[in-house]
């Protein structure tokens, strides 16, 4: 970039910015080149080069590598036929069809950087960025340069250096995961001596309603749980069916803490466990996202649930299982078999949870067990993440676990897979992230989670007491 050209265009701007990008951000998401509004973007010929590297293969990385590169060949194209040749100018950032809205301009090395007097002594590629970054810093002195980068060290580098760094946040759907959205409220302790009097209610269908209007209904979503508990007072447990400008419509819940409602053997053991099977046994809920740390139930709820509804009330023809192939310690390597052998590994919590299903009558005897453990396991499929991409699933029950693994896009392609009469369950814990770049606040399951919330199909369930074991439960905890 032309130091001259940047300073005079730069006048006009002095508030805006300059960002230069790691090859990470664009890798991680290719849109990041239009998530700067007004200020300024600049990619280091060494960026690009990496960008080439990374485009092959199949897997996530290598499809957002080449997105990015069809991002600026598009920019570049359209800049060379409507303006002029100089890129040294800036490119505009603004699309054509005006579905973008950076007003920025994109900026491409086109000279040589010279040698800068610092402690980088290889020639590694994250040191010449930095390079990069270290003259365009020293040139423009009428407004900040920023070094934008997911790896923490290269930041640490960078501030080391004096330069300006920090994370990529635009994907971040919210600051801190204590404000994702829970799916449950508490209602004040003066419900019902608030709202009792003027409260229209009404029986349907066991269940009974009750129209609520004041500033509390107003600030509920569809679907969400609530709940009063008061001593000596049986306990409400409602959930949220209708809203209006004025008024919510709360429905008192089905109570599967009660034996005579046991979902294929299980009961919910507590408050939460009792809403997240309200959640999975309606049929008008297409999504379910239940998040919660180990032991929570959400793996044994979910399976539960899917073999009442497809075995049962034949709601559905099959459960198909997914997650994300990411090993804890050591990678063991390729696996041998078909794609349902070479998942069986990784799908642990579901044999174990299995375990628990498929125990019958003890006059049932070894011959009874093992006829029950060869139909649940003829009527579950696993699947691979790597070949869902163009499939549609129609009458399924689809389990997504460990969904804090996926990425956003991840989660949209997956989720749009949803067929005629396909019910979609997330399941994830956000303090178990293996995931490279991903943490609590950009994790696809927090996406969906946050983005759903009061669509009239979805609902959201966060479990919080663990029903493991004593040991599971206070390890949570203290470790």
């Amino acid at each position: 970039m032309n130091a001259k050209v940047s300073r005079r265009r730069l006048r006009a701007e002095k508030m805006s910015r300059l960002f230069v990008l790691d090859t990470n951000v664009l890798l991680h998401d290719p849109t990041s080149l239009f998530r700067f509004e007004e200020h300024d973007i600049y990619l280091p010929i060494r960026v690009l080069e990496e960008l080439d590297a990374h485009k092959k293969g199949t897997s996530e990385t290598a499809r957002n590598a080449r997105q990015a590169s069809r991002f600026l060949d598009e920019l570049i194209t359209r800049h060379f036929q409507e303006k002029s040749k100089d890129i040294a100018l800036g490119i505009p950032l603004s699309e054509a069809n005006g579905t973008r809205q950076a007003k920025g301009f994109l900026f491409l090395q086109t000279e040589a950087i010279p040698a800068v007097s610092s402690p980088l002594i290889s020639a590694r590629a994250d040191n010449e960025i930095l390079s990069v970054v270290k003259y365009l810093d020293d040139q423009n002195k009428e407004r900040d340069v920023f070094l934008v980068s997911k790896d923490i060290n290269m930041r640490i580098k960078a501030r080391a250096l004096g330069l300006n760094a920090e994370d990529y946040f635009s994907d971040q759907v919210i600051e801190d995961s204590d404000l994702l959205y829970s799916g449950i409220t508490r209602l004040p302790e003066d419900f019902w001596e608030t709202h009792g009097k003027n409260m229209e209610s009404w029986q349907n269908g066991g269940h009974t309603s009750y129209r609520v209007s004041g500033p509390m209904a107003t600030a509920l979503r569809l679907n969400e749980m609530v709940y009063l508990e008061q001593e000596d007072e049986a306990p409400f447990y409602a959930t949220v069916k209708e809203i209006t400008e004025k008024h919510a419509v709360l429905q008192t819940l089905k109570d599967f803490t009660h034996g005579k409602n046991a979902v294929w053997g299980i009961t919910a053991r507590n408050r939460e466990q009792n809403f997240a099977l309200n959640v999975l046994m309606n049929p008008d809920i297409d999504l379910v996202t239940l998040v919660g740390q180990a032991g929570t139930g959400k793996t044994l709820l979910t399976l539960a649930a899917g073999l009442m509804l497809s075995l049962e009330f034949k709601k559905y023809n099959e459960i198909i299982i997914t997650r994300v192939t990411i090993p804890v310690g050591e990678d063991i390597g390729f696996l041998p078999g078909t794609e349902e052998e070479k998942m069986t590994p990784w799908m642990g919590a579901l044999e174990d949870n299995l375990e628990v299903l498929h125990q019958t009558e003890e006059d049932g005897g070894a011959w009874g067990r093992a006829a029950t453990r060869d139909l649940l396991r003829a009527h579950i499929k696993i699947k691979s993440l790597n070949f869902m991409r163009g499939r549609t699933f129609i009458n399924k029950f689809v389990i997504i676990d460990e969904a804090q693994n996926l990425t956003s896009k991840q989660m949209k392609t997956l989720i749009t897979r949803a067929g005629p009469g396909t019910k979609m369950v997330c399941l994830g814990n956000l303090a178990q992230i293996d995931t490279p770049y991903l943490t609590e606040s950009n994790s696809g399951l927090t996406y969906v989670v946050d983005r759903m919330k009061g669509w009239a199909h979805a609902g959201h369930v966060m479990l919080a007491r663990g029903e493991r074991s004593r040991l599971a439960d206070y390890a949570a905890d203290v470790l």
